[in-house]
């Protein structure tokens, strides 16, 4: 078996864990600037800036952001942000150059650059996070900000042709929990085209399932937690995943953005 070669940036990657307790510490100015430019420095799709971070300070959107994710320690990270879809900037500059940004002349606001905005987002946010990591810090990557996208829309003033992605709490840790399993590489990462045969795809699932159980057990022996084919199984019949999805349209309608 190949042994995995060593330097701290892949040392930082490999020992990344989500941490949800923090110190009440504030970051200096100085590794904030760097954090910010370094998300900046990611890549973007056809140079098109179509990303945007907002930088949570008031006290009382944090804390309204934690309820609408239904985690409370949102309210207490000394640096929040949310990373946002922006095609809002670059039809300010279409408009004023001619462009009818209402008008199918438009194409920012197809689901193409959508989704390409969408993965700049992600890739600038995993940047900011991965510097953070290496500096000592610890992070968490917020989905649960999206559990009520009308909210945090209105919250935050998002105008038009903008929309959430995720949010990114940062601090100083204040826990250090186990690293947390991740499938055996057979199953996730191929060679040329993907498998055909169902059953050599899955072939360590059970190893996986009992590997990701004995991880919650230990994190928490009073809370037991599924494997991870019934997580999965949970998950793949939870009928509030539809409604999550014609949220989401409808949000995304609502943005200007032409999806449907």
């Amino acid at each position: 078996m190949p042994n995995l070669r060593h330097n701290e940036t892949i040392d930082t990657l490999l020992n990344r864990r989500s941490i949800r307790a923090f110190s009440s510490e504030a970051i200096d100015e100085d590794t904030v600037a760097t954090l910010e430019t370094v998300a900046q420095r990611a890549a973007c799709s056809q140079f098109l800036n179509d990303w945007s971070a907002i930088k949570i300070t008031d006290s009382s959107i944090k804390q309204k952001l934690s309820e609408i994710g239904n985690q409370m320690y949102i309210a207490t990270a000394p640096l929040l942000y949310v990373f946002i879809i922006d095609q809002h900037r670059n039809a300010a500059i279409a408009h004023k150059n001619g462009v009818d940004t209402s008008s199918d002349e438009f194409m920012l606001k197809t689901r193409y650059r959508f989704t390409q905005a969408q993965n700049d987002v992600i890739l600038a946010l995993h940047a900011m996070e991965t510097a953070a990591e290496s500096l000592g810090l610890g992070c968490v990557i917020l989905g649960s900000i999206l559990n009520s996208r009308t909210q945090l829309i209105d919250i935050l003033n998002l105008p038009e042709y903008t929309y959430p992605v995720l949010g990114l709490a940062i601090g100083k840790p204040a826990q250090n929990p186990e690293l947390k399993p991740r499938m055996s590489a057979n199953m996730q990462i191929f060679e040329n085209t993907y498998p055909a045969d169902d059953a050599e795809l899955l072939e360590n699932l059970a190893d996986f399932d009992n590997r990701v159980h004995q991880y919650y057990d230990l994190r928490n022996a009073s809370r037991p937690v599924d494997a991870f084919s019934a997580q999965i199984l949970a998950i793949a019949a939870d009928d509030i995943a539809k409604k999550h999805e014609a949220e989401d349209v409808e949000q995304v309608t609502r943005q200007g953005f032409n999806v449907a």
